[in-house]
């Protein structure tokens, strides 16, 4: 699919999401893009999840912005490499920028896509607006429970063990439309980098960098979240950026733009103006 084709797409699809495939850094990554704006919104999923997992969340801001939303490398129908780094990952999303030439873009990162939002946000890179975290796996080697980590590692692929952790890491619950695709995400997730992202790079240390990031940044935390509550969110994101501020979602766990969409949009958009 030429650029062109994205670019267009992007601008003029308005209610439709066009799908294509792009190469780059030696992975075929499946990318999302839907609205019309003049600032894209680059949406970078959470663990297990994938482009899908932002589409009711887009539903409240493709009027007013182009949404661009990758699998990333190992998940969704992106391919899985050798390697999947935070910063593999980064390049990934900053290689996608360059080549949909994007003048001004918001990166918009959730849980582990936050982690790969704050990675490339500290490279300080050209048109970057904003940035925008929803319960973003910290900058720090994220608190994972010796014993959640071993479930999570053991339950791979399980759908009843994917469908309790959904249960026990939100406070709305999921429709079952949103279900049934939080599994089959889950599935598509290729067994190398759901490990790798388990034993290797939820604990990468990348805080020294984010001190570096100089645009406008919203954190936003679940009241309920129990992975990363409001004070991990404080002590280890927040209190690190020279230009954050939290904002607590109420009545919202760990999955914010599953479980609120529309009120996770509005903040945003809040925020943006």
């Amino acid at each position: 699919m030429s650029k062109k084709a994205i670019t267009n797409g992007c601008i003029s699809l308005t209610n439709k999401t066009l799908r294509v495939k792009y190469e780059t850094n030696g992975v075929s990554l499946h990318v999302e893009a839907r609205g019309t704006g003049e600032t894209t919104l680059v949406l970078l999923h959470y663990f297990g999840g994938s482009s899908q997992s932002w589409s009711a969340f887009t539903d409240h801001l493709s009027d007013r912005y182009r949404c661009v939303a990758p699998d990333l490398r190992g998940f969704g129908d992106s391919s899985a490499p050798q390697v999947f780094t935070v910063d593999a990952m980064a390049d990934d999303v900053a290689a996608l920028i360059r080549y949909l030439g994007l003048a001004r873009y918001v990166l918009i990162g959730h849980s582990m896509g936050g982690k790969v939002a704050l990675a490339l946000a500290a490279r300080n890179p050209v048109g970057l607006a904003s940035l925008v975290l929803l319960a973003p796996s910290p900058p720090t080697p994220e608190p994972i429970p010796e014993e959640s980590r071993r479930r999570l590692i053991a339950s791979y692929g399980q759908r009843e063990a994917i469908l309790e952790n959904a249960r026990q890491i939100t406070s709305q619950p999921l429709d079952e439309p949103a279900l049934e695709q939080l599994v089959r995400d889950h599935r598509r997730t290729s067994p190398e980098a759901w490990l790798a992202w388990l034993e290797k790079g939820s604990y990468e240390d990348i805080a020294a960098r984010v001190a570096q990031i100089n645009v406008p940044t919203l954190v936003m935390v679940g009241e309920g979240d129990p992975v990363l509550p409001r004070a991990v969110q404080q002590r280890e994101v927040v209190d690190r950026l020279p230009n954050a501020r939290l904002i607590v979602v109420p009545e919202t766990g760990h999955l914010l733009p599953l479980e609120s969409p529309a009120r996770v949009a509005e903040l945003i958009r809040d925020f943006l103006l």
